[in-house]
């Protein structure tokens, strides 16, 4: 382990409580370990390591963000998304690659949705030219994939700038009828799978305004 991942590891479990790691064990289900550090807890803990640990360029924190994610513990998994929101000035449609495996293997809306609202949709907003088209390509991908975490993902990724009335209505709507196509075909075998799709959608619809 990195010496900045030991760092987040060790203070998280520091910073566990044994009553929140079993109402979240409760919650989240047997996917995943649970220290029970809380959410407020683990983004104090990746600002205090980005500040012991300046020298971490671009491929340092995607480094960092690949040690927390590989071990399948709730709060780790967390802080990865964290450094991702706290690094976004370095990322760019290269990282969406990486980023898409971490959401084959989210499986918790606490984990994929702020990586598609927080990580992917800014990284996509701040492109422009050839680099915007290719990561809407990825997105047009993500939105036909079986997986319905990455097809969610591509719903969620636009929210924050439907929500300024600056993003593109009519591509959601084109994504999100293809998204809720797929969403038909897993309702007869899988009403989870479907349940995750849709619940992007209404989303979208809730929080962006009547437009959709």
């Amino acid at each position: 382990m990195s010496e900045a991942g030991d760092f987040i590891d060790a203070t998280l479990q520091r910073e566990s409580s044994w009553q929140r790691a079993e109402a979240d064990q409760d919650r989240f289900g047997p996917g995943l370990s649970i220290y029970g550090a809380s959410v407020g807890a683990v983004r104090g803990t990746v600002r205090d390591a980005l500040r012991r640990h300046r020298e971490l360029d671009r491929d340092g924190l995607n480094a960092l963000s690949s040690e927390l994610w590989a071990v399948p513990v709730f709060e780790r998994r967390l802080a990865a998304v964290v450094l991702l929101q706290s690094a976004l000035r370095h990322l760019d449609n290269s990282d969406l690659t990486r980023i898409e495996g971490f959401l084959r293997g989210a499986h918790l809306p606490d984990l994929a949705d702020p990586l598609a609202v927080d990580v992917v949709g800014p990284l996509i907003s701040g492109l422009g030219g050839q680099a915007r088209s290719r990561a809407e390509a990825v997105l047009d991908r993500w939105v036909r994939d079986p997986d319905p975490w990455l097809r969610r993902a591509a719903l969620l990724a636009p929210l924050r700038e439907l929500r300024k009335g600056a993003g593109d209505w009519a591509r959601f709507r084109r994504r999100s009828a293809l998204a809720l196509a797929n969403h038909a075909a897993d309702a007869g075998r899988d009403s989870g799978a479907a349940q995750i799709v849709r619940a992007a959608v209404e989303r979208v619809e809730r929080e962006a305004g009547g437009e959709a």
